[in-house]
């Protein structure tokens, strides 16, 4: 695990969103879903930040390889707490943006590119953040 001073922060938008969402949910499962959102996210982050380290340091450290799944992850539990509705009629523009940012940081710490990974990152987390908060103001409770 990367030991830095300050951790970079990967998904800003995401982890506020999902936090956001998980407070203000009066619904229970929707709230117990954005804290999954949220949790995930999390997680994405800290490996994020791991495998950001291990590019910097040109090295193939565990977080750079657990990275993938932690997204995967991440999308599931956001594909979850939209709701598989949403997420492939109304969503399905957010889906497609996330999977594609998805695969462009796969490719990007596949071949050690920094900038493609920070740019790639920006898209993801504002995608995820989207779905999480049009869904959250559209219906009120996602899983309703």
């Amino acid at each position: 695990m990367a030991s830095l001073a300050h951790e970079p922060t990967f998904l800003p938008l995401t982890v506020a969103a999902a936090r956001t969402a998980a407070q203000s949910q009066a619904d229970p499962p929707a709230r117990m879903a954005a804290g999954v959102v949220q949790r995930r996210a999390e997680e994405a982050n800290s490996a994020a930040a791991e495998c950001w380290a291990a590019l910097l340091a040109g090295c193939d450290a565990p977080g750079r390889r657990a990275l993938p799944s932690r997204l995967r992850a991440l999308s599931e539990a956001t594909s979850g707490y939209v709701g598989s509705h949403w997420w492939f009629s109304t969503g399905s523009p957010h889906r497609r943006r996330v999977s594609e940012a998805e695969n462009r940081i796969d490719e990007a710490a596949m071949e050690g590119d920094g900038a493609e990974f920070a740019e790639a990152f920006i898209g993801y987390d504002q995608a995820v953040a989207t779905a999480v908060v049009r869904v959250q103001s559209t219906m009120g409770s996602p899983t309703a």
